[in-house]
């Protein structure tokens, strides 16, 4: 197993670093993942969760859909963790380029990132499916059943459906930063999920760091690996 000591080294003769993070990210948040054994992919509903998270399923049982999501995904009480507030921190000292992130809880923006690409959207936007209007998640958490926009047209969440693609604007950028990076840290994540996974072959820079509870895929390559929590593994770091 890889030594923070070593970490703390990488860290401190980077120039651009990015983070890739997934759901293990917010783990320590409070808000639950999806594969891990108490996950969302392991609870029980009327429909799988892979099923009400698609578009076709938006479309068709839209009620159902917002019964879920509301309950679910809309974690609007949560706070930033240890995680969070030290890649902010290295943003601010200059090290951090860019945050990537799968997750769609806002929370790393809630600590002060201000460079943070997020591939799957995010909770914090919802948009009128005809007119476009704006409206916040706590209007959709409020709102009974199906929320509806002024002018009559459903709501939906600025959050990337199964069945949808990623927005091309974030994901040009997302590549981007990780080409261009020294350093990419690798965190909360199983890359197994595509296209996101795959933005990990665009990095050709000089260490490949993997932070996440289980075994990857791309253990083997890394320059280091630790199979611990992000946040209380990042707490260690002193920023310089």
């Amino acid at each position: 197993m890889s030594s923070i000591e070593e970490l703390q080294r990488i860290i401190d003769n980077s120039l651009r670093i990015v983070f890739f993070g997934g759901a293990g990210v917010s783990t320590e948040s409070g808000i639950p993942d999806f594969r891990s054994v108490d996950g969302l992919y392991n609870q029980k509903y009327d429909y799988p969760p892979e099923q009400i998270l698609s578009h076709t399923f938006f479309v068709n049982n839209t009620g159902e859909f917002y019964r879920f999501y509301k309950d679910k995904m809309l974690c609007l009480d949560k706070k930033p963790n240890k995680a969070h507030l030290k890649l902010a921190e290295l943003e601010r000292a200059g090290k951090l380029s860019a945050v990537v992130t799968q997750n769609i809880d806002g929370l790393h923006q809630a600590a002060g990132s201000k460079i943070v690409y997020e591939l799957h959207g995010s909770v914090l936007r919802n948009y009128c499916t005809k007119c476009h209007r704006f409206y916040s998640a706590q209007f959709i958490k409020e709102s009974d059943g199906i929320p509806h926009c002024e002018c009559g047209s459903v709501i939906k969440p600025d959050v990337v459906l199964y069945e949808e693609g990623l927005d091309d604007k974030t994901v040009s950028g997302a590549l981007s930063t990780i080409q261009n990076a020294d350093t990419l840290i690798i965190a909360g994540t199983s890359l197994t999920v595509y296209p996101a996974a795959g933005f990990v072959r665009y990095f050709g820079g000089e260490n490949l760091v993997l932070i996440n509870r289980d075994p990857t895929p791309v253990d083997n390559t890394a320059s280091l690996v630790f199979h611990d929590k992000v946040g209380e593994l990042l707490d260690k770091i002193k920023v310089k």
